[in-house]
């Protein structure tokens, strides 16, 4: 699709490959950015660019985007826990109880998960006042590899589509 669309305007879509990965970089950090994003927009974003150019290097700008995207969630909850944290949310205790108990290794399961919103993650980890110097890579380091599982598998089920032509 991508190629046909490129070789009618003469658009050559190598040359184009980091405004592809700048562009997925945007859209994951808008998208994590907010608290309870549309993630799934950037989710089909990172697909759609794995189809054409190479998924780890999509994965790799996607969870840098998206890393830094969830700080407005850890300064939420650092510059205002007693306004910004609800502790009757669902999962809340839950979260911070895994917080409290395996800390850095807490935000990097919950990074990798799909199931259980980050945003809770973030919130907590901020109101708790967890480094920065750690939140961010134990961050990383659960969504490179979610990114990477995602763009890998999106991209074998998006070449099972019939209409899909390479």
């Amino acid at each position: 699709m991508l190629q046909d669309l490129g070789a009618r305007l003469h658009i050559p879509l190598d040359e184009l490959a980091w405004l592809a990965y700048l562009s997925i970089f945007g859209a994951t950090l808008v998208c994590n950015f907010t608290i309870v994003a549309p993630v799934p927009v950037a989710t089909a974003i990172m697909i759609v660019a794995a189809t054409r150019w190479d998924p780890v290097m999509v994965a790799l700008a996607a969870s840098i985007g998206g890393t830094l995207g969830e700080l407005s969630g850890y300064y939420a909850g650092y510059l205002g826990k007693k306004i910004a944290i609800d502790e009757h949310i669902v999962g809340y205790k839950k979260v911070a109880g895994w917080m409290n108990r395996y800390g850095i290794w807490a935000i990097s399961f919950l990074a990798f998960q799909p199931f259980i919103p980050f945003d809770i993650g973030g919130l907590v980890a901020g109101g708790a006042r967890m480094p920065l110097w750690k939140f961010l890579p134990a961050l990383w380091a659960g969504k490179f590899p979610k990114y990477i599982l995602l763009c890998y598998s999106g991209l074998g089920l998006v070449h099972l589509l019939p209409f899909w032509s390479q």
